[in-house]
């Protein structure tokens, strides 16, 4: 028996339904057949089995909604909810993180069963499944729960889930919502079931963790009427008696007539940060129908028109996979955060209202500041626009830009303060359609946080370092990574005309130097007197570096590469580049979680060093950079489930292989300049949304053909080792000629460094 205590939102919504018509039969819902020769190459399922945490589940570019299974466990191996590795799944839940080091989301789960089994895995119904009943694509997944015999399919649109179930014929099968259910750092606060009607269900659920104040509203329609359901507070053990529960572990049973041989039952879940009607007006505004089958086809649409926007030619189905489906990771986050009406929770932890543009949240800056946003300056400069509002918006609301941010919460994950070089590398490659005074404005609050390692920095020029309880491990890195961002607020100040800011961070911008031993030749943790540390070692992790040595954070200088050859020595510098892939870590160490795929004291699996590779082309050998890439491709990366190194950071190692596979890399993401590489495949060509085309051309290119022997643009000969953005943006080619030896003669001289910043006003 229902109870119908209809919400004022309930029966507008209602009432737009049935004005709108929710019958596709009585609709004309034909659209072209879309050509989605692109989307066959993603394989969201690579990631799944090793470090790299991604999850295989449905999602389309950047939304809100990331649909995918959850084994049920928790640890390391299951920061997405899933391992390929596990053998069981208790449901399909509707938040995800991709590729991160920190446990959080996988909310609202919902799973399908019957009374076929009473498998278990803790007190949430589970079933073992195949990965031969398994298919993954971008936009769709599926998998028979073989315990239940029930086929689930999901696929989304922006800020909804759809789910389709078949059961068998069965004389118990229902849908469990179980909001008390979490993984790793996650915690329920508040949660709410409420039946609405036989069809409707809406509630919360509120949650802390890495981001302290969580919420998702929701709404849930099923596409026939309930025969009955089952609310539990399960934190007190006890059955609700009404068509409400709330507790801070709450769970719903709803069942449906499964007497025919096959019973399909659609399911459509719509969020929102911001309340219950927000839930309603998503659903509303994006599925209002029941198609299964044309929902998922626009997902794949979706995804298509952002895969063919670099289209490569190859035989090699393995690296078009691999290749693609990078592609596909980097387009994971940051993630959609604002309803359909512009509404949102925002980091001050009220609703807030976004203007003019889409909110967006999960900004994994310490990681993709590097090479994710720097492919999205390329490939999707309108959606850059919308983020730096985004991160603007995160600073009208606290005061300070995001560190690392997501569902309207900072974490101060990490170090630095990188929507600076996000925002500068917007602005300076002409993304407009936010206001730069207010963006420089933020930076400098930015800077001057009152956080007490950025006072310490900005007091001493560098951070203290000291390894009591409560000190600070990662003092060089702090330094360091600030003097990088200093840089990007000086080349934003300057591009404005205000020179006092120009050279008020000039200055801070050489604090590297504050960290550099010239007695050793390091950079070297400091005391708080001062004095360099005395037993420093570049192969100690975490003794003043953020989950790097010595050796991997000698690099982090980007913007100023020309500064430190000088004080190491041009030959020293080679040296020391060469020692960097060559020198093999102590068989007897313990080596850090993330320090995987190493190639030498090189970690591709990690951020720090990741441009490393690249810095040859600054002395000169840019063969060595042609060289250690194919090493480390090899290494890192293929199209298993385990092919990818490392955390994949929301597309930060994933964006990496899709520069380095075109053959060009942004050693400082914000300089407008790309370091030439090697490239993977014979060509690529980058369809721009201004209409242009650039195309890549690598004649000879083989397994064994990896080294430059020459290089043209718009067949002109080139001889430096770097191109320029605007060079991109204005289309034409790029064409390389390889071979299987060196050409050490190739971009050798000073004229074809690639230029590197320096305090006194230019480039050197």
């Amino acid at each position: 028996m229902f109870k119908r205590s209809l919400t004022a939102t309930a029966v507008a919504v209602a009432l737009s339904f049935a004005l709108a018509g929710c019958d596709d039969e009585s609709t004309d819902t034909s659209v072209p057949e879309p050509s989605l020769d692109l989307v066959q190459y993603v394989d969201p399922l690579i990631g799944t089995g090793g470090l790299a945490n991604t999850y295989p589940g449905a999602t389309v570019p950047h939304g809100m909604v990331q649909l995918s299974p959850n084994n049920g466990s928790g640890g390391w191996d299951y920061i997405s909810g899933y391992s390929y590795h596990d053998d069981r799944l208790v449901g399909f839940s509707h938040t995800q993180l991709s590729g991160t080091g920190a446990g959080d989301l996988n909310d609202i789960l919902l799973m399908p069963f019957n009374s076929r089994s009473d498998q278990k895995r803790g007190d949430q119904e589970a079933s073992y499944f195949s990965h031969d009943n398994e298919q993954a694509q971008a936009g769709f997944y599926s998998v028979l729960l073989d315990d239940y015999g029930i086929e689930a399919e999901l696929t989304t649109t922006s800020r909804v889930g759809f789910h389709r179930y078949t059961f068998p014929q069965d004389t118990d099968s229902k849908v469990v919502l179980n909001l008390g259910y979490a993984l790793n750092w996650d915690s329920p606060t508040d949660t709410v079931i409420r039946v609405v009607d036989e069809t409707t269900i809406e509630g919360y659920r509120y949650s802390t963790g890495w981001a302290a104040d969580q919420r998702e509203h929701f709404v849930i329609k099923f596409s026939k009427p309930m025969t009955g359901f089952e609310l539990r507070d399960d934190l007190n053990d006890q059955i609700e008696n009404g068509s409400e529960v709330q507790s801070s572990h709450t769970r719903g049973y709803f069942s449906f007539d499964s007497s025919e041989a096959e019973t399909e039952v659609l399911v459509k879940v719509a969020l929102s940060s911001a309340d219950i009607e927000g839930a309603y007006k998503n659903l509303e505004h994006e599925l209002p129908g029941w198609d299964f089958d044309q929902t998922r086809t626009a997902a794949s649409q979706a995804w298509q028109d952002e895969l063919q926007k670099v289209r490569v030619s190859s035989d090699d189905e393995t690296k078009k996979r691999i290749f693609y489906t990078a592609v596909y990771h980097s387009y994971l986050g940051p993630t959609l955060h604002s309803d359909v009406d512009g509404r949102y929770k925002g980091a001050d932890h009220q609703v807030q209202q976004a203007q003019g543009f889409d909110r967006y949240d999960t900004f994994s800056l310490w990681d993709t500041y590097r090479a994710t946003h720097p492919l999205q300056t390329l490939l999707e400069p309108e959606r850059v626009s919308d983020m730096v509002n985004s991160m603007l918006a995160h600073y009208q609301e606290t005061g300070l830009l995001p560190v690392w941010s997501f569902k309207g919460n900072e974490t101060n994950m990490m170090l630095g303060y990188h929507s600076v070089p996000v925002i500068v590398d917007a602005w300076l490659k002409g993304i407009d359609g936010f206001d730069p005074q207010l963006a420089l404005q933020a930076m400098k609050d930015s800077a001057d946080s009152p956080r007490e390692e950025i006072v310490l920095y900005r007091e001493n020029g560098y951070v203290p370092y000291s390894e009591e309880e409560g000190g600070d491990g990662w003092a060089a890195s702090r330094a360091m990574e600030y003097s990088y961002d200093d840089w990007g607020i000086a080349q934003m100040a300057k591009s404005l005309g205000d020179q006092a800011g120009y050279e008020h961070f000039s200055k801070q911008a050489k604090n590297w130097e504050n960290q550099y031993d010239d007695s050793r030749g390091w950079f070297v943790p400091r005391l708080e007197n001062g004095q360099f540390i005395a037993d420093f070692d570049p192969e100690r992790y975490e003794a003043g570096f953020a989950e790097s040595n010595g050796w991997q954070y000698f690099w982090h200088v980007q913007h100023d590469t020309a500064g430190v050859i000088d004080k190491l020595g041009q030959e020293a510098y080679i040296q020391r580049l060469d020692d960097l892939f060559e020198t093999t870590p102590d068989p007897e160490q313990e080596l850090p979680i993330f320090s995987t795929g190493m190639v030498g004291q090189y970690v591709q699996g990690n951020e720090p060093d990741h441009h490393a590779p690249y810095l040859f082309n600054y002395v000169g050998q840019p063969w060595k950079t042609q060289k250690w890439l194919k090493e480390i491709v090899d290494v890192c990366y293929t199209d298993q489930p385990e092919g990818i190194c490392g955390n994949d950071d929301y597309g930060q190692m994933s964006s990496w292989y899709v520069f380095s596979a075109m053959g060009f890399y942004p050693v400082n993401p914000a300089d407008q300049r790309y370091i030439i590489g090697s490239p993977i495949f014979p060509k690529v060509e980058l369809n721009q949304p201004n209409g242009n085309t650039f195309t890549i051309t690598a004649e000879n290119i083989s397994e064994q053909n990896i080294y430059i022997q020459s290089v043209s643009l718009n067949d002109i000969s080139l001889d430096r080792s770097w191109i320029s953005h605007d060079e991109i943006t204005q289309g034409g080619t790029l064409s390389f000629v390889m071979g299987d030896t060196p050409n050490q003669s190739w971009a050798s001289t000073p004229e074809a460094f690639p230029p590197s910043w320096t305090a006194e006003g230019g480039v050197k």
